[in-house]
């Protein structure tokens, strides 16, 4: 039976029935894996920024030159290659995100205190420097 409110233990199913921990070392191994998973969602969507504001980003001349970047001078029906790489990392962050939601509907207390410190961790280290451009728009939530 599933838990409807946070508790904490080593006996957790994370999202899929073969995703099961017995033991500690198991639990430990998944909270560790759920960490990694968080901060790399934060640095796609790091990635995902740069090519938006590459994408968004228009081309000083008609002609490509050394400092034009090659996504953006490459374009497919109607599209640059900027544009379709962000909906790509997009779909994978989306997929990303959706399963870290997942995985803390577990309810479990060491799988929320992973997936939101790695989340946080991946902030700090992927999105919080000063060079930081902030998209007009954006939706400043996690799991955007």
């Amino acid at each position: 039976m599933m838990h409807m409110t946070f508790y904490w233990g080593k006996n957790v199913t994370i999202l899929f029935d073969f995703w099961r921990t017995d033991s500690w070392l198991g639990y430990l191994l998944s909270l560790l894996a759920l960490f990694i998973a968080s901060v790399f969602y934060q640095y796609m969507e790091d990635r995902r920024f740069q090519f938006k504001i590459l994408a968004e980003s228009k081309p000083t001349s008609s002609e490509p030159s050394m400092e034009t970047p090659l996504l953006q001078s490459k374009v497919i029906f109607g599209w640059s290659l900027a544009r379709a790489a962000t909906a790509v990392l997009f779909t994978v962050n989306s997929a990303i995100g959706y399963m870290l939601m997942l995985a803390v509907m577990s309810f479990n207390g060491g799988v929320f205190i992973a997936t939101v410190v790695g989340l946080g961790a991946g902030y700090l280290i992927f999105r919080s420097g000063e060079e930081e451009v902030l998209v007009k728009g954006d939706n400043p939530c996690a799991c955007a």
